[in-house]
């Protein structure tokens, strides 16, 4: 499921192969090759759909459509589903796409959403944040492993800016939600990556392919160490 938006972006001083932010697909199959996990759901908003630009040199394929490929590597019947949509609010995701997933009985969840919300003329977080603690008590109450993350400080001009402060504020909402609800956390607010002059897509919003690769990678890092927890538990 891949949309981008067409532009010329600047071209990385690496490709996929060599991008030192980046594991190999075999590396990321081989974490993953003894991951319990069968049915892999995400929903929210267009992050998890997989919006963003080609880069030169990267495949173009959206970070969680780069996971569960890393998943089928070793387990080749992994069941996939990503009801993502560009443009979904906290409380559509709610609506229009929790049933869906639970419908679909994954085992391991994503849920990405809320910083639409920060384009109503009145944001709500109070309503963004029961929006959210709704997901994610229905993702838990399935047994499902539940992973999730905080977007990068990477804003570009004063329209952008203008939103920081609200997306630190969904941030801090998912940061609290995540520990709550036992979910993996993929925090990318102060990731190196944000820095990439090459990261954002022309809409100034989404990541490249370069930053899908690089996200791509670092959940499957996140994955690796939940399964790590749960047969080390006291580590």
């Amino acid at each position: 499921m891949t949309n981008s938006i067409s532009r010329t972006v600047p071209a990385s001083p690496w490709t996929e192969a060599t991008d030192p932010m980046c594991l190999p697909a075999a590396t990321q199959a081989a974490l993953l090759a003894d991951a319990p996990w069968s049915r892999y759901a995400v929903m929210g908003d267009s992050i998890a759909e997989g919006i963003g630009d080609p880069s030169p040199g990267y495949a173009t394929s959206p970070w969680a459509d780069r996971v569960a490929a890393a998943l089928r590597a070793t387990h080749p019947d992994l069941a996939y589903l990503n009801t993502g949509r560009l443009g979904a609010t906290s409380g559509q995701v709610v609506a229009t796409q929790l049933s869906p997933v639970l419908d679909f009985a994954p085992d391991l969840i994503h849920i990405t959403c809320g910083s639409n919300d920060l384009w109503s003329a009145r944001p709500d977080l109070r309503r963004t944040a029961d929006n959210l603690e709704s997901l994610f008590a229905a993702a838990h109450d399935t047994g499902a492993t539940v992973t999730t993350l905080t977007l990068a400080d990477a804003f570009v001009g004063d329209d952008m800016l203008a939103l920081r402060d609200g997306v630190m504020a969904v941030n801090d909402l998912v940061r609290t939600l995540a520990a709550e609800y036992d979910a993996v956390l993929l925090d990318l607010w102060q990731h190196p990556l944000r820095l990439r002059p090459e990261l954002l897509s022309a809409d100034r919003i989404h990541f490249t392919m370069t930053g899908h690769a690089v996200l791509a990678t670092e959940m499957v890092r996140a994955l690796h160490a939940r399964m790590s927890q749960s047969v080390n538990p006291l580590r």
